[in-house]
């Protein structure tokens, strides 16, 4: 006997609210999940000039060598030093050219990591900070930050950021 094969049909799914189920828990996602921002130096550039600039000879004396090798070690001018001891080190070295040009001098190794090479750069414009706020509550009375755009420009004149980097080793 030959037995005759039922066709059988398959039961579908009912697959209407999968598409807005899945949607709704990609908004939910996007929306409850956090991006990580970038972090960065806020440097301001020079203004882009069509005359070129005469360069300025800078006597030895008047260079700041930092140095971060491929281990994460910092030198200033050949010798080992910290981060704690570079905030002071810079600071007395731009405190003590009075009138001169003086450059910060700043050299890295490809391996540096990211997270030295900005504490370093954290650490000089710390510096910078503190003995600009110095010159304010000295000359002015008030911070640094309460000072009149005036009164900023002396200061800055007197303590210019000069942080030269140069390639990588």
């Amino acid at each position: 006997m030959f037995f005759r094969r039922k066709n059988r049909e398959i039961p579908e799914l009912n697959t209407t609210s999968t598409a807005d189920i899945s949607f709704m828990l990609l908004v939910f996602f996007l929306v409850t999940s956090s991006m990580d921002t970038d972090k960065g130096l806020s440097r301001q550039l020079p203004p882009l000039d069509d005359e070129p600039k005469k360069e300025v000879d800078i006597s030895r004396s008047n260079v700041m060598q930092i140095r971060l090798d491929a281990h994460d070690s910092l030198w200033i001018d050949n010798q080992a030093a910290t981060l704690a001891t570079l905030q002071q080190q810079v600071e007395s070295f731009v405190a003590s050219r009075q009138t001169e040009q003086y450059v910060v001098g700043v050299q890295t190794d490809r391996a540096t990591s990211y997270e030295a090479y900005f504490e370093m750069q954290n650490t000089i414009v710390a510096a910078f900070r503190h003995l600009r706020e110095k010159m304010a509550m000295a000359q002015y009375g008030h911070h640094f930050n309460q000072c009149t755009p005036e009164e900023r420009d002396v200061i800055i004149r007197r303590y210019p950021l000069r942080v030269s980097e140069a390639r990588a080793m």
